[in-house]
């Protein structure tokens, strides 16, 4: 995924929120055949976890020598990121530095972890299914692995079920552009121009492929109803 998007996720996950009562503590299994994670505490969502919650599990195993694998806090890296996983199925943070530790190590699953990289996904999405912003980093998983078929199939279904949310919209459209579905990408651009989004990166890129065009003024939504939640969005966007 490039920069760009990254960090468009990135603030994303620092806008949601869901009502505490999502919090109530359920399994969370991994698929047949991927093992089991061995921990007694948790799992919460990381979306909705008391910062109390994140901190005990942070401080002591999501370090940041940890995620940025140059210092292990209480044993191989793997074994850190991998109770951080354990006990936050979605942590966004944590499931990309399992994936960076595994294309360091050149082995799957890496050291210290409990499962493989696909599983830790699989986990994540079926522990927080409306997650959105959890399974477009699994889009990009699918992406560097070649796997376009897959990937296109779960974008498809994050952009059906995130409605009217311009922030997620936008971001699956930089996803279609970086799958080389330009025509989609494209109609991401227009539905959200029509949300009232202003942001111009994905225009940008469709522009310096020769993809860009102009929305028809009369297919076009009104965006009038739209604008301001786009412009909430946006604006969370600049903090």
């Amino acid at each position: 995924m490039t920069r760009v998007c990254q960090a468009a996720l990135a603030l994303a996950i620092s806008s949601a929120v869901l009502p505490a009562a999502a919090q109530i503590l359920r399994p969370a299994l991994a698929p047949p055949g991927c093992g089991e994670t061995h921990n007694t505490y948790g799992p919460f969502d990381y979306r909705t976890a008391q910062p109390q919650q994140r901190y005990i599990v942070e401080i002591a195993h999501f370090t940041h020598g940890v995620e940025t694998l140059t210092r292990g806090a209480t044993g191989p890296f793997g074994k850190d990121i991998g109770y951080t996983l354990a006990v936050f199925p979605n942590h966004p943070r944590a499931i990309q530095t399992v994936e960076r530790l595994a294309e360091k190590e050149k082995s799957d699953p890496a050291s210290g972890t409990d499962m493989t990289v696909e599983c830790y996904y699989a986990r994540g999405m079926a522990f927080a299914p409306n997650d959105l912003v959890f399974r477009m980093f699994y889009v990009s998983y699918l992406l560097r692995h070649n796997r376009l078929d897959d990937a296109r199939k779960s974008l498809d279904y994050v952009v059906e079920q995130a409605g009217d949310n311009p922030l997620t919209q936008f971001n699956a459209g930089l996803l279609y552009f970086d799958m080389k579905d330009y025509d989609k990408a494209l109609a991401q651009a227009h539905r959200v121009l029509a949300m009232g989004m202003t942001r111009t990166e994905l225009r940008d890129r469709l522009n310096s492929v020769g993809r860009w065009k102009d929305p028809e003024p009369d297919a076009a939504p009104d965006a009038a109803a739209s604008a301001p939640q786009a412009a909430s969005a946006a604006s969370q966007t600049s903090r």
